[in-house]
């Protein structure tokens, strides 16, 4: 959440800035603005007439002690009426500080200023390509095939017990999720990640704290009788482990790192390019979050993206990594990196991960702060990365590496799984 201070003083820049994430709703920013002034003329009013019962309350007391009774009743009585007028305004005043932080949290972050121009996928920047591209057999086919032979997930299973996009993995698929899971983890282990386990369901506090409420509600099931959502990913339940919590400096960057399920509602996805593990409602999913000084918070970024791309050429995928233009950016992110991989037999592009720096955004909401040794308090900065998501990396390495032989396991991953081929 931007803060009013900021948008009070510099309007024109965020203006500008949000113009990269073609946001042109100005009536918006200019009604924050209209609402803070009113909010802080509403403050002064009520503080005014709070001071001046306070003094009359003085005099009064002054009053009744010189015997001058009928003279502090006078005054009772106007201290009464501007009792009554600063509750008044007390409720003009909560109505207005609601209507103000309703229209502050529809704004989006602002882009960092690298952030390319763009309104589609399709103006992204390629900034790095990796790996080697695959020859496959003459017989390749996509991993959806792959699966049904080699008997790896159940689709049907899944739509029977819960619906489309919940799969059953069985046998070897089952090995090789597991497997992958253990890499992941234990390669953010390594890389200094502190891992937790988190809970797979969070409070509306939560949701709002990172920025899926209210801008993403539709994609998030809600448990409406207990007022929960299952999460869309761990970047919630971990990130919100530092809500409103003051953070020593010199701690910094705090590393963390969890497994879950993710769960997506994904509504209006359909076709060929959400067919098999292309698009889930349930998936799993290895994620990092950092909190950051402000100053370091791009070198965090740039680290977090290393990370990832050590992960994808330790498995042998080809991949490339796009900075997001700002029409294909995320309500909540200054600058984000997504990851793809290259699904051979599909002949396209799969993503696989987006690593974010979300600046002071999620932090304001949170009031996450950092207090550094002389006690000056600042506002923190978040990241966070998928390392990695499951189902599209799998799909990549069964359709990558089929053989005549089978599927070959890429050998980063052979002491996890405990078999090198899928035969």
């Amino acid at each position: 959440m931007l803060t009013l201070q900021f948008i009070r003083e510099n309007k024109e820049e965020v203006l500008e800035r949000l113009s990269i994430k073609n946001f042109s709703n100005t009536a918006l920013i200019d009604e924050v603005l209209q609402l803070d002034e009113q909010r802080r003329r509403l403050q002064k009013e009520h503080d005014e007439l709070l001071a001046e019962t306070n003094a009359l309350a003085k005099e009064i007391g002054n009053l009744f002690k010189s015997g001058k009774s009928a003279e502090a009743d006078a005054l009772k009585t106007r201290n009464s009426e501007i009792k009554e007028q600063a509750k008044e305004l007390s409720v003009q005043l909560e109505h207005t500080q609601n209507q103000l932080q309703q229209k502050l949290v529809e704004i989006p972050n602002l882009p960092h200023i690298s952030v390319p121009r763009g309104r589609t996928p399709a103006d992204n920047q390629v900034v790095m390509e990796g790996g080697v591209m695959p020859a496959l057999p003459a017989d390749a086919v996509p991993h959806w095939d792959l699966i049904t032979r080699y008997n790896l997930i159940d689709f049907d299973l899944g739509n029977k017990v819960t619906g489309a996009g919940f799969p059953f993995y069985t046998g070897k698929g089952a090995r090789l999720q597991r497997a992958l899971i253990n890499f992941f983890l234990d390669e953010a282990i390594s890389a200094g990640y502190h891992e937790v386990q988190p809970p797979l369901l969070v409070n509306e506090a939560s949701a709002y704290g990172t920025g899926q409420l209210p801008d993403k509600e539709g994609q998030m099931y809600a448990i409406g009788l207990d007022g929960l959502y299952l999460i869309p990913t761990a970047e919630v339940p971990v990130t919100n482990i530092f809500r409103d919590v003051i953070l020593p400096a010199e701690k910094l960057p705090v590393m963390t790192v969890a497994y879950s399920n993710c769960f997506r509602r994904e509504a209006g996805s359909w076709g060929k390019h959400v067919r098999g593990l292309n698009r889930l409602h349930q998936f799993d999913k290895v994620e990092i979050v950092q909190i950051a000084r402000p100053g370091e918070s791009y070198e965090v970024l740039e680290r977090m993206r290393a990370h990832v791309t050590g992960l994808l050429t330790k498995l042998g995928l080809p991949f490339r990594i796009l900075k997001l233009c700002g029409g294909d950016m995320s309500f909540t992110s200054s600058l984000t990196y997504d990851f793809e991989v290259y699904s051979a037999a599909q002949q396209m592009w799969l993503e696989v991960s987006s690593v974010s720096n979300f600046e002071s955004f999620q932090a304001n909401r949170m009031k996450l702060r950092i207090k550094d040794k002389n006690g000056n308090i600042q506002t923190a900065h978040t990241l966070n990365g998928s390392a990695l998501a499951l189902p599209r990396i799998v799909a990549a390495l069964l359709e990558n590496n089929q053989t005549a032989a089978g599927i070959v396991i890429p050998e980063a991953l052979r002491s996890y799984t405990g078999f090198d081929v899928i035969s």
